[in-house]
């Protein structure tokens, strides 16, 4: 771990290497696990606000459950986060065959709204958590992930290069420069 600013940062995210290969999970992210996807205060109030221009875009069975649970819900502990369908699949997803993609972001392509999708979903494989005084910025190993982290490894993508659009709109420009500069000490320490 190091500090960043007012971060602290797991390694893993400057070792670890990592592409999203939708052609093998089929955005398996999106349908599997126990909870939806983490929001902050701010993105629900974008989510309420942005609802009516998404909904087009949602499948029968996402505005159902939007329409039942709300736009964002509290999870079991207390997070905000986005609501699911049936306890399983995000309620914004919608299917291109049998791949998972976000409705706010085929919206967000289309021009139809300005907000790509929660931050929690652009940063993926990095989790962060906030505390009072930091954030911990960590990298989340799951199963559904391993052709992520091959492909990855095939193309020699660093996590952090590959969520770079997403840690800059998370954390700022200058945030991620000093990133950059940390991964290349980084690099030439464990080349010694």
């Amino acid at each position: 771990m190091f500090q960043l600013g007012k971060t602290i940062v797991s390694e893993d995210i400057l070792e670890k290497e990592f592409v999203c290969n939708l052609s093998a999970c089929h955005g398996a992210c999106c349908v599997d696990g126990d909870a939806g996807a983490p929001l902050s205060e701010e993105e629900t109030k974008i989510l309420e606000e942005i609802y009516p221009k998404v909904k087009p875009f949602l499948r029968k069975e996402g505005i159902a459950a939007i329409e039942a649970q709300g736009t964002w819900v509290k999870g079991t502990d207390g997070d905000l986060e986005t609501p699911l369908i049936d306890n399983k699949d995000c309620a914004y997803v919608i299917f291109d065959g049998k791949t998972a993609l976000c409705g706010v972001e085929q919206a967000y392509n289309q021009g139809i709204v300005e907000w790509k999708k929660p931050v929690s979903c652009h940063l993926y494989p990095i989790r962060v958590k906030d505390f009072t005084e930091f954030a911990a910025v960590n990298y989340d190993k799951w199963d559904i992930c391993d052709d992520a982290c091959s492909l990855g490894k095939e193309l020699e993508v660093p996590v952090y290069k590959f969520v770079k659009e997403a840690l800059v709109r998370r954390f700022g420009e200058d945030w991620y420069l000093e990133l950059e500069l940390v991964a290349q000490e980084w690099g030439k320490i464990k080349r010694k």
